[in-house]
């Protein structure tokens, strides 16, 4: 009968506090998806306008203006969850695995360099946008 009591008593304060769970950090894969095809779309005309003779700073703000235009017409609902910083991230890895040596950036010094390069000029160009938003 104790028994009987302490497992009841036991089962009602599990029932009444549960114990905490651990959650794991899962993202939807259409947001990373959407992300892909954000980062692959910039690097693309990055790489190409660095190819076609424009200077960094050119090719920057005419990647970042062409690809924000994109995404502003954009009517996924997912483009909302992405953070800037991931973005940024993605971006940089692309561009420097797709044309990082042509313009001197190569490996984990390279896509920090290119990740802030890219937020700096990013806010100057498009101050009132959102890139992901």
């Amino acid at each position: 009968m104790l028994k009987l009591f302490f497992v009841l008593l036991l089962f009602i304060i599990f029932q009444l506090k549960p114990a905490i769970g651990l959650a794991f950090d899962t993202s939807d894969p259409s947001v990373s998806l959407l992300q892909n095809r954000i980062s692959n779309n910039f690097s693309k005309k990055y790489c190409n306008a660095i190819q076609n003779g424009f200077s960094k700073d050119e090719a920057m703000k005419s990647a970042i203006v062409k690809t924000e235009n994109i995404i502003s017409f954009s009517y996924n609902p997912q483009k909302k969850w992405i953070e800037k910083s991931d973005l940024a991230n993605q971006i940089s890895s692309q561009v420097v695995n797709d044309c990082g040596r042509s313009i001197g950036l190569i490996g984990n010094e390279g896509i920090n360099y290119f990740k802030s390069y890219f937020l700096e000029i990013y806010e100057k160009t498009t101050p009132d946008k959102n890139f992901s938003r």
